[in-house]
Formats: C-alpha cells, structure tokens, sequence
C-alpha cells in the first residue's frame, strides 16, 4: 500500500487555500489548511506532516517564516515549501537560511506545484536516508547520538546534555546560519519573542561550547558567528 502524503498548506487568502488543497489531492495528498500562522502553529504542535507549504506573507502576528521555523524545529524531517506573491531577494534569503526545500512564485499552475513539492519530498527522503544512522560525522567531530558521546580528533568531550545538543544541532545545519530563537530552543525548550533576548541568552551557551570544542576559543574555527544572523558549523 502506498502511503500517502500529509500536507499542511498556510495560506491566508482562501481561494489559494482552496486551489492548493485540490490540486494536492488529485495526486494523493491528506491536506489539512490553516488561514493563519497562529493556526498553522497549533497543528505544528502535535501533527507530524509530511509537508508544509507556507505563505511567507501571513496576516496576523505570526508571518511565514515564523511558521517555517517551528516546523524546522518542531519536525525537521518535514519538506517545507514557501510561496509567496512578492518575491523579493530578502525574504527569499531569509527562508533559504531556514533550510526551505522549494520556492513557490504565486501566481502558480497545478504543474508547477506538483512538480516543486516533489522534488521537495524527494530531496527530504534522501536527507533522511542520509541521516538514519545514529552518528554523525563533521570534520574532525564525530557525535554517538545514541550514547550522547562527541569526540574530537579521536578524543572526548566533556559536554554537559545542554552543550551535546547545541553542538549536534549546529553540525546536523551546517549547511546554513542558525538563527539565535532557533538555538535557544534547543538549549531551553522555548523560543524568545524578542531577537534580542534571544542573542543574550545564546551567546553564553556559545561561549560554553567554544571553551570545550575550539583549539583556540578566542579565535574559534568550527562555531562561527555570522554578524546579525546567527551561528553555523564548520567542519
């Protein structure tokens, strides 16, 4: 038996709603909508969906890409696909750093969505096939997820489970910028409202790890700042 695909589509105007929900259907999709990004949170809390498809450009207090970062942190292994009718380079860019698996230009033709959201759940199987093992290796770190043991160069780190966490997050995204909210929920369960609160509360546990995992904390080589985005891991 073939199984089908569970699809979250966040959009605030209902004919965009209506036309992705039939169009995903007709190829097998379970579509569950949401008209805003409060909604979209509360089905993100307990549904584990296959796919997202998110409107970058919500009304209300909680926007696109708000969304699109608790469903990278609640569920990353789900394909996420931003749509939107403005596509400006920087909220392009801002979703690219969220790890977004496609772009969606409205207006858009059935085609063009089935053939996106495709490649988008094809591109999140082979990350998982990818990732199935219980280690991970990046450069000269290697990290036992199963007994929670990181070494370095072939020696151990003593990491408390806080540190183990925000090192394997950050390896696991090496790929892109961490934001400081999305670090913060690793360390602390909760994401700040404030970006600033946010950097406050991060940078102490950054500074933590670099003591434990930098030949040289003072000039660090694999947890890297990037000045007013975030951090990335650099193997």
């Amino acid at each position: 038996m073939v199984k089908r695909v569970h699809t979250l589509v966040v959009d605030d105007q209902e004919r965009i709603r209506f036309f992705l929900e039939e169009t995903l259907r007709r190829v097998g999709h379970v579509v569950v909508t949401a008209p805003s990004g409060e909604e979209a949170l509360d089905q993100l809390r307990e549904t584990p969906f296959d796919l997202a498809i998110v409107d970058l450009n919500l009304g209300g207090r909680v926007d696109g890409l708000r969304v699109l970062e608790a469903a990278r942190w609640r569920w990353p292994g789900m394909a996420v696909v931003i749509l939107t009718a403005h596509g400006s380079l920087e909220s392009a860019m801002a979703a690219i750093r969220e790890g977004v698996d496609g772009y969606l230009l409205k207006p858009v033709e059935p085609d063009e969505v089935r053939r996106t959201v495709q490649e988008a759940l094809d591109r999140r199987r082979e990350l998982a096939d990818a990732s199935d093992m219980l280690v991970l290796q990046r450069g000269p770190f290697f990290a036992d997820l199963e007994k929670h043991v990181v070494t370095r160069d072939g020696q151990s780190l003593d990491l408390t489970p806080r540190e183990f966490e925000l090192l394997v997050h950050l390896m696991r995204n090496d790929h892109r910028v961490v934001p400081p909210p999305e670090l913060v929920e690793v360390v602390r369960q909760y994401r700040p409202d404030h970006l600033h609160e946010a950097r406050q509360i991060i940078k102490w546990y950054i500074y933590r790890l670099r003591q434990k995992v930098e030949p040289d904390p003072s000039d660090p080589r694999y947890v890297l700042n990037v000045r007013g985005v975030g951090y990335r891991f650099k193997g």
